[in-house]
């Protein structure tokens, strides 16, 4: 049968719209947030519900084709060429139960439409900073936000998923029904099959007291040494990061922002307004800041702590765990992103972790590098390909210059296109974990058809 004939096959048989490169239609079906990944599959299926998904899994398996899945495209990391290509944007189905504090949530939905139907009805989830990602992607991945010290990952409050396999079959997976998948399913993102919706539990946070403060490039050395000391002493609720941003002299940044370093306070205190004013008063004793956006704002407001870009970019990233944050590891980050600096980094970010976000959950999942790990480190280049060698070879000066405190360890949801080689991407799981998650992947999913991403090969 001609690949024509495959493909009018796979037409007659799901919803949605199925593409090859040549229609109209195809660039923009495939488009990603991240500029610097053009996608290439063979066949893209925009799959409209669970059946398409089905059809779709099995059409490539019949093809000896793997399978790559689109969402909003944040993740996008590995190449998918000669892929058969599953976009999620029409899977748009919200339900939340109010009484039971929870949500079933299809694998479309980004992160600002949640979060604006909960804010109507007093509730948050552990959303991620960033609103325009996939709420079902950030999830399985791990999904570490902007409550995380107080309440954990997000994968830490997943009770359910509806998940196709690489045998085309639709499973409904939780703690009593294929146990082991459920725990592989949360924190190994897309080794296992397609998750076509998921089941979480919800939070009642109406509001919180945070926001973000933009203080001068000049005092990033400040900001960065008084946030190393500060963190070790803040309670669960408060989660905070410092970004040193450099950000263009574009319209979408606020005037006084632009093309300028600048040291970014981002803040979320789950508890009294008065005393989280109290425990933010020593930076604000720093100096004047060019923006002071911290206050009480409701769960609604939340994407406004990081500002995070909604527009697609061209972005070359890594990441970092750390397991201590002293003063030599602040001056490295100075002598690299800081004031004076030849940096192309348009932000390099060090965020707290601990609390909940180092416990083991109530139900274990696969999330990885609890334990020792206290700060994430991200940094971010945008430009386009001529850059790309350039910037990422001074993204991984300044990760060797952390070297020393680092766990050597990643985090999945933070590990991008140079993170993909198998040797660094088995550093998302911890050495306990990855032996089981091989075993389970070689259960589920033995030829890996599932393997655009930064892959679990098959035991044996």
């Amino acid at each position: 049968m001609s690949e024509a004939m495959d493909v009018a096959g796979l037409r007659a048989v799901v919803t949605g719209p199925v593409f090859v490169p040549a229609d109209e239609g195809y660039a923009a079906e495939t488009a990603t947030y991240n500029l610097t990944v053009v996608p290439a599959p063979s066949v893209v299926v925009g799959a409209v519900d669970a059946a398409d998904v089905r059809a779709a899994v099995r059409f490539a398996v019949a093809g000896g084709l793997p399978v790559a899945v689109l969402g909003a495209g944040h993740g996008s990391a590995v190449s998918s060429a000669g892929a058969v290509m599953i976009t999620t944007r029409r899977l748009g189905g919200i339900s939340i139960d109010v009484h039971a504090r929870t949500a079933r949530v299809e694998a479309g939905v980004r992160w600002a439409e949640l979060i604006e139907q909960l804010a109507k009805v007093g509730l948050a989830a552990l959303n991620g900073s960033s609103p325009t990602v996939t709420v079902v992607s950030y999830t399985i991945g791990g999904g570490l936000g902007p409550f995380g010290r107080k309440h954990g990952y997000a994968a830490d409050h997943v009770t359910a998923l509806d998940v196709v396999t690489a045998d085309g079959e639709l499973r409904r997976v939780d703690a009593e029904r294929d146990p082991e998948l459920f725990w592989a399913l949360r924190g190994g993102k897309g080794n296992f099959g397609v998750v076509v919706a998921i089941e979480f539990g919800l939070f009642p946070i109406p509001s919180f007291y945070g926001g973000g403060i933009f203080f001068p490039g000049e005092l990033a050395g400040e900001v960065l040494h008084l946030f190393r000391r500060w963190v070790k002493d803040v309670p669960e609720e408060m989660s905070a990061s410092v970004g040193l941003l450099h950000l263009p002299p574009a319209p979408f940044v606020p005037e006084p922002l632009r093309d300028r370093l600048v040291a970014h306070l981002r803040i979320t205190y789950l508890g009294d307004a008065a005393q989280g004013e109290r425990l933010v008063a020593p930076f604000r004793a720093l100096g004047a800041p060019i923006i002071d956006a911290v206050t009480e704002l409701p769960y609604a407001a939340i994407a406004s702590v990081h500002s995070d870009p909604v527009d697609p970019l061209p972005l070359f990233e890594r990441g970092a765990l750390l397991h201590d944050l002293p003063a030599e590891a602040v001056d490295a980050v100075l002598e690299l992103a800081g004031p004076g600096a030849p940096s192309p980094l348009v932000l390099a970010e060090i965020r707290h972790l601990g609390g909940a976000l180092s416990r083991p959950p109530a139900v274990p999942n696969a999330v990885g590098n609890r334990d020792e790990t206290l700060f994430n480190v991200f940094l971010v280049a945008a430009g386009g390909p001529p850059d790309a060698e350039a910037m990422l070879a001074y993204e991984q000066r300044l990760i060797d210059a952390l070297a020393p405190w680092s766990t050597g360890r990643r985090y999945l949801n933070f590990m991008f296109a140079a993170d993909s080689a198998p040797q660094t991407a088995v550093l998302a799981w911890s050495p306990e974990a990855y032996p089981r998650l091989r075993e389970i992947k070689r259960r589920y999913d033995p030829a890996n058809v599932f393997r655009i991403n930064h892959n679990i090969p098959p035991a044996g």
